[in-house]
């Protein structure tokens, strides 16, 4: 019988957590204070499942390089998940939801770390950090330039967004989805440039300077992006990152009527 347990002591999840940090960055962050309201995590053995309910639909993150391990941990997690949420899931975790969950798949991705942090020669930094006063102008141009994105204002707070400006408006920014220095983990997120500037090399130069700004603060900087987002996997590998893991992201359940 599989038997899961809650977790609730920080530093017990963190060694754990810390045995594969590539493959965990976003759970690390999020043992920090800023997220940690906004958790619940799970045990079997020494596998780690975190439910984050901090956005409009929790999102449910179950990884683990081997693939029985994921089926039997969500295999006993079955009970305790809520009607609908979305999920992060490494090989073999789609199958075990699909018997009590309709589950639709948003395609493959990748987990990719900064391995190689000297490529970050190769551009030149740029862009100013944006604040809480940019709050409505950053998510008026996501829902222009990243429609569907997941923005947290709250993570302007941590001073690590950056933007570009054209004619007084935005044309890129850069940010994180999690960051945390009392765990050592940093990971870019909603990364993206106006249809009409792409091309000219905007998100290489945000990037470069976010990165920089990280490594002065956490050890392991890391992201995530779809495998077939072949533009933003070439930008990535040129400023040194390296994939290490891959996993699928599902919308799993009705929502509410």
């Amino acid at each position: 019988m599989t038997i899961i347990r809650a977790g609730h002591d920080r530093n017990e999840l963190a060694g754990l957590l810390r045995r594969d940090p590539h493959l965990h960055a976003y759970e690390l962050g999020d043992l920090d204070d800023f997220y940690w309201p906004y958790t619940t995590w799970y045990r079997l053995d020494d596998a780690v499942a975190l439910l984050y309910h901090g956005g409009p639909t929790p999102v449910l993150l179950a990884l683990h390089r081997s693939a029985e391990v994921v089926a039997e941990l969500l295999t006993g997690l079955l009970p305790l998940l809520p009607r609908h949420f979305e999920a992060h899931l490494s090989p073999g975790g789609a199958e075990v939801l699909a018997r009590q969950f309709p589950v639709r798949s948003r395609g493959p991705h990748l987990k990719m770390a900064l391995t190689d942090p000297d490529r970050l020669v190769r551009v030149a930094p740029g862009g100013e950090v944006l604040t809480e006063a940019d709050t409505a102008e950053l998510t008026a141009f996501y829902r222009r330039s990243y429609p569907g994105i997941w923005f947290d204002p709250r993570m302007l707070r941590t001073g690590h967004y950056l933007g570009m400006r054209r004619d007084g408006g935005l044309v890129a920014a850069a940010g994180v989805h999690v960051w945390s220095p009392r765990y050592g983990v940093g990971a870019l997120g909603n990364v993206t440039t106006a249809p009409e500037h792409r091309g000219q090399g905007l998100a290489s130069t945000l990037v470069a300077a976010l990165c920089r700004r990280l490594l002065a603060e956490v050890e392991t900087v890391a992201l995530n992006v779809h495998a077939e987002n072949t533009a933003a996997y070439k930008l990535y590998d040129r400023l040194g990152f390296t994939p290490v893991a891959e996993y699928v992201e599902h919308v799993v359940g009705e929502p509410a009527s």
